[in-house]
């Protein structure tokens, strides 16, 4: 289990070449094992955030060249290439020799299947630290400062080197520790905790769901979730749309939200898509909303030359009926609110909603 440290965003954390570009790379994904923590489940299944962990993974790295998951075959959400250690079962090294024969660019992302908060950005860190160090990998750690291989950079050449020596010193990879491969490497490493923040217990998986559901958070992980379901690669101006959905509703009407900024990607999907349609569409809707308020702000005020309310006339009067005091309360019996969007209590009784 890796400790969980809840402040900072995902991949932000301290390092060299923020933002780096990740192009030029092949991506190996673990996932098997046994994980014997949560009761023998299938954790790449199981689901954070609407998504599967092997899903949430796939998308940090969903800008590799080739993507190799080593595992048995199951629907994702991203196309892949399957490829299976020998013998099923075989350990790390095993499915990573596994994994590294589907690859051939210079440099690999290794990553394993259980990492909630991966996102892009760490990826290209990552890689970023490795071209600028010159050294054979670069590995994450945790808040505790512990290596993180399966959340690493590494120049491929190097990993089949020191993976052929170990099959021929020990006869074959199943069964070795993933540490006989660091120990051989000559390795840097980066902060992110993050990104490093693994799902090993169940009570991992309870962290992981709740802090996804914190403010700061689930508008993103929303979105993300939404892209990954309907297949779409947009990077999507969160901020812009919502202050579109915020004039429509207010100048127009509140049911004008989500009905304008459903015409915006259609309008966008129209011109073609990507994010300079969307900011064009949305551009056009929000200068409408602007001059519909305008024109529906003159019309409620009264020009100063037509006729005037007489104050001689009829008034209110104050005999007639007036709202209770007393009137009738919402009964304690019926439903009431929820708390909030509450992880599951995930336990390997209920186990809640592994894929």
């Amino acid at each position: 289990m890796t400790a969980y440290e809840p402040p900072g965003a995902p991949g932000t954390g301290p390092g060299p070449d923020q933002g780096a570009d990740p192009a030029g790379f092949d991506a190996v994904v673990l996932a098997g094992g046994a994980a014997r923590r949560l009761g023998g489940t299938d954790k790449p299944g199981v689901r954070v955030g609407g998504r599967a962990l092997l899903d949430r993974v796939l998308a940090a790295c969903g800008a590799a060249r080739s993507t190799v998951v080593v595992a048995a075959p199951r629907p994702t959400a991203r196309p892949v290439t399957w490829a299976r250690e020998d013998p099923p079962g075989g350990g790390p090294l095993a499915a990573l020799d596994a994994g590294l024969r589907h690859t051939t660019d210079e440099h690999v992302v290794v990553l394993s299947a259980d990492l909630p908060f991966l996102q892009e950005p760490t990826v290209g860190r990552l890689l970023g630290a490795l071209r600028a160090s010159g050294r054979d990998g670069v590995l994450l750690t945790d808040p505790d400062g512990r290596d993180q291989p399966l959340v690493a950079a590494y120049r491929a050449p190097r990993l089949r080197a020191e993976l052929a020596l170990l099959a021929g010193r020990h006869g074959a990879l199943a069964g070795l520790p993933l540490r006989r491969l660091t120990a051989e490497l000559n390795l840097t490493r980066i902060s992110d905790p993050v990104a490093s923040f693994d799902c090993d217990t169940w009570d991992d998986i309870a962290a992981a769901r709740a802090r996804i559901r914190e403010h700061g958070h689930v508008l993103d992980e929303w979105i993300s979730a939404v892209k990954d379901e309907l297949g779409l690669d947009l990077d999507v101006d969160t901020r812009g749309l919502l202050d579109l959905a915020r004039d429509a509703a207010h100048g127009v009407a509140r049911p004008a939200a989500p009905l304008t900024t459903f015409l915006v990607g259609y309008a966008a999907a129209q011109a073609g898509g990507g994010p300079e349609a969307v900011a064009e569409a949305a551009r056009k809707a929000v200068a409408l909303a602007a001059r519909w308020a305008q024109e529906s702000t003159s019309e409620a005020q009264p020009s100063g030359d037509g006729p005037q309310p007489s104050g001689n006339g009829p008034q209110p009067s104050g005999n007639g009926p007036q709202p209770s005091s007393t009137g009738s309360q919402p009964s304690g019996d019926g439903p009431q609110p929820s708390e909030g969007d509450v992880a599951p209590d995930a336990t390997p009784d209920t186990r809640p909603d592994a894929g």
